[in-house]
């Protein structure tokens, strides 16, 4: 019992470690052994848990989807208790995120961008990753604006991919006001060419 938990703390801190080192510098630019000597564990250690750095990769965007996730979600119920309603939040839960120190985009698409290998797990995996935020986003927009509106949520979700990569290029958050008035405007018209 008592073996068990130190491998998963292990785990754990190898995650973390090449979460933040990942997100900061690249999947490529970043080797085992600097994520090796900055979360503390022995090669072997790291090996026990993570078969390859491809492995390691696939396991980190697993942890940043789970992460990331839970921030977004306190980050738009923040908003919510302001009194928006849920396509204002994630509006302004996006720009929080454009805002927050270290903000480098989307580690999803940054991933797929480096190994530039669509059929690598970690590429197919951030695919997978888009589709759950696509559905994830349709579901706010409908809660919102009514089935009709769901039309345009491709739309508006690359309105909001956009936004990810023009707040990185122009380190500025205002692409979230951008991509959000957009947004506000293809429901408006959907909706009143429908109704």
């Amino acid at each position: 019992m008592s073996k068990a938990r130190p491998k998963s703390d292990a785990r754990q801190r190898i995650l973390e470690t090449a979460e933040r080192l990942f997100y900061a510098e690249g999947v490529r630019g970043v080797g085992i052994d600097r994520i090796i000597a900055e979360a503390e564990v022995a090669k072997m250690t790291l090996y026990n848990h993570f078969a390859s750095k491809d492995d390691l990769i696939l396991g980190v965007l697993h942890y940043r989807e789970e992460k990331f996730g839970d921030m977004f979600e306190r980050w738009m119920e923040r908003h919510l208790k302001k009194g928006m309603d849920r396509i204002e939040a994630f509006f302004a839960a996006l720009k929080d995120w454009f805002k927050s120190p270290g903000f480098r985009g989307c580690a999803f698409i940054n991933a797929c961008v480096e190994l530039a290998d669509a059929d690598h797990a970690a590429s197919q995996f951030s695919a997978e990753h888009k589709v759950k935020f696509y559905a994830k986003l349709t579901e706010i927009i409908t809660e919102t604006a009514g089935p009709k509106a769901a039309t345009v949520a491709p739309a508006i979700a690359l309105l909001v991919e956009g936004a990810i990569v023009t707040a990185v290029m122009e380190q500025s958050p205002k692409s979230a006001d951008t991509a959000k008035e957009a947004a506000l405007a293809l429901i408006s018209k959907v909706s009143r060419k429908r109704a």
